[in-house]
């Protein structure tokens, strides 16, 4: 579970890039988190992993704030950034083993996890290469390996399917629904709203540093009294977000 306490973010400004927002992620679903450009969605990723300080509030992970006991609450979470880019002159594998150091996960276990995820994003013929050779979807998914190697409760996912072939993009939605399904927690930030629609048991719409919306589909349309679909409603909760 992740839980944001009255969380605010400024930069040097009185305008707020996050503005006090409440936020619960449940273990056992897909969180879907939504916004347009500069919305806040990037502050609040890095926020919840630690990269940035809030002005104020709190941010637990699995009841760890990573505030006041950041080792505890880094160790929940796997990452998987927007930008794919890291470690250019090491090979693929190097990179999966210096993860395994820093995560400390057993050589046996290492071998075996990063063998069974190669695999499943067909990334195993791949991983003697230099990533500086890798393209961006095979990057994306020597991110994604690397952040799940250590078998973390929690997956933070920004962007992921960029770049990814259809397979592998279908086989990470898969990985998605099966983690969540052991009564684990993913969060998943996206701009493809038909992805987020298919796959998403709870959505949460960010603008102007604000939470507009937060719940399942079902409630989202009950408040838009229409059977729209996500991108429709989302259009709305932006407008209606500008004029307020």
């Amino acid at each position: 579970m992740i839980e944001l306490l009255n969380v605010s973010k400024s930069y040097h400004s009185e305008v707020k890039a996050v503005d006090n927002i409440n936020l619960t992620i449940p273990d056992g679903r897909i969180f879907g988190f939504l916004g347009p450009n500069g919305a806040g969605k990037t502050t609040t990723i890095k926020m919840i992993t630690g990269i940035l300080s809030p002005d104020s509030g709190d941010i637990l992970l699995q009841g760890n704030s990573i505030i006041n006991n950041a080792l505890a609450a880094k160790r929940c979470f796997g990452l998987v950034p927007d930008d794919p880019n890291v470690f250019p002159r090491l090979r693929g594998l190097e990179y999966l083993k210096f993860m395994g150091d820093v995560y400390q996960v057993p050589t046996e276990q290492r071998t075996e996890r990063i063998a069974s995820l190669a695999k499943r994003l067909s990334l195993t013929d791949a991983l003697g290469e230099k990533i500086q050779s890798y393209s961006h979807g095979m990057r994306q998914k020597l991110m994604i390996i690397g952040a799940l190697l250590h078998a973390p409760d929690i997956w933070i996912l920004d962007e992921p399917m960029t770049g990814l072939d259809p397979q592998s993009a279908f086989e990470l939605k898969n990985m998605m629904r099966e983690h969540a399904d052991k009564g684990k927690t993913v969060f998943f930030s996206t701009h493809v709203l038909e992805v987020a629609e298919r796959i998403c048991d709870d959505l949460a719409v960010i603008d102007h540093g604000q939470i507009r919306f937060s719940g399942t589909l079902e409630q989202m349309r009950e408040q838009s009294r229409a059977d729209e679909s996500l991108e429709s409603m989302f259009l709305r909760l932006v407008a209606e977000g500008e004029k307020s």
